[in-house]
């Protein structure tokens, strides 16, 4: 009898214990778009759809989880090897659903509408991202650590991040403020807005974005526009040999106040463009333009 009573307890206990390990490998989260993403154990195969995502998944500790990628994923290194199945624009639904992903992950903003909605019709799971402040990378690095159950890495990085972005906050909280026209393009020339997240970099080096106010996130502005807001400084990122984006054009009206001052900026796009932990690395260099902006003051 208690032979019998026993075996029945043994087996109860192995059963609750199966099922709440099983419960505990099952990761749910919710996704930048709102969306409720649940997967029954960590992803073994990913698939990003976005050179920033490759690269989170990296810094999380997941990229040799890696098996498909878009074009100009080239960080770290051993991204460039990984197969790509497309672009922003067009994506091949054929490879990706040869390469047998468990996740996809999507940049909600970056990514065709059309091909994402393709994209959930393939039943496989699809988590949104779309950092909007600095704090939103060191968010996505837990998160894609637990989507692929690779916390032990994740969290100390996050950690990490948000240290290093701590201390640049220490370093230039209440310095003066300075005016910039931070450009992402310039035919059509193009801007940021204050949702943007480099325009939550200007602001943490104590810069103002002079065109924060509009609308769109990149909106397109006239030249007329940036010189009445007479900028104390004009950055953005550095354009490639016979690539449009140059600032040097800005030459031509030597009265604007950027130009007067010597207080044309430019940035390496890897750097202050992809929303990585890189990032950090643009922030420090535009504040140290903007210091030195403050600095030819009076001059």
């Amino acid at each position: 009898m208690w032979a019998s009573r026993g075996c029945k307890c043994f087996l109860a206990a192995v059963l609750a214990f199966a099922g709440a390990t099983a419960a505990a490998a099952e990761v749910r989260l919710i996704d930048d778009a709102g969306r409720a993403v649940s997967l029954k154990q960590p992803a073994r195969r990913i698939i990003s759809l976005a050179p920033h995502l490759t690269e989170l998944l990296f810094a999380a500790g997941a990229g040799s989880r890696v098996v498909g990628t878009a074009e100009y994923s080239d960080y770290p290194p051993a991204a460039r090897s990984i197969p790509r199945v497309g672009d922003s624009t067009e994506l091949d639904l054929e490879r990706i659903l040869a390469l047998k992903p468990d996740l996809i992950l999507v940049w909600r903003d970056g990514n065709a509408q059309r091909q994402l909605e393709k994209l959930l019709k393939l039943g496989i799971p699809v988590f949104y991202n779309e950092p909007r402040r600095l704090p939103d990378i060191a968010r996505a690095i837990e998160q894609f650590g637990r989507l692929a159950g690779t916390e032990a890495v994740a969290q100390p990085a996050a950690r990490a991040f948000l240290a290093r972005l701590a201390e640049l906050r220490r370093r230039y909280a209440g310095r003066a403020p300075v005016r910039v026209f931070y450009q992402i393009w310039d035919k059509p020339l193009m801007t940021i807005n204050g949702e943007h997240l480099i325009s939550h970099v200007i602001r943490l080096c104590g810069g103002q974005n002079v065109f924060a106010a509009l609308k769109p996130l990149t909106p397109e502005v006239s030249t007329e526009a940036v010189l009445a807001a007479d900028p104390e400084v004009i950055a953005g990122v550095k354009a490639e040999p016979g690539q449009p984006g140059n600032l040097e054009q800005w030459k031509r009206w030597p009265r604007v106040l950027a130009v007067a001052r010597d207080n044309l900026f430019a940035i390496d796009p890897d750097l202050i463009s992809r929303n990585t932990p890189r990032i950090l690395q643009g922030a420090a260099q535009l504040c140290a333009d903007l210091a030195a902006a403050r600095a030819r003051r009076g001059r």
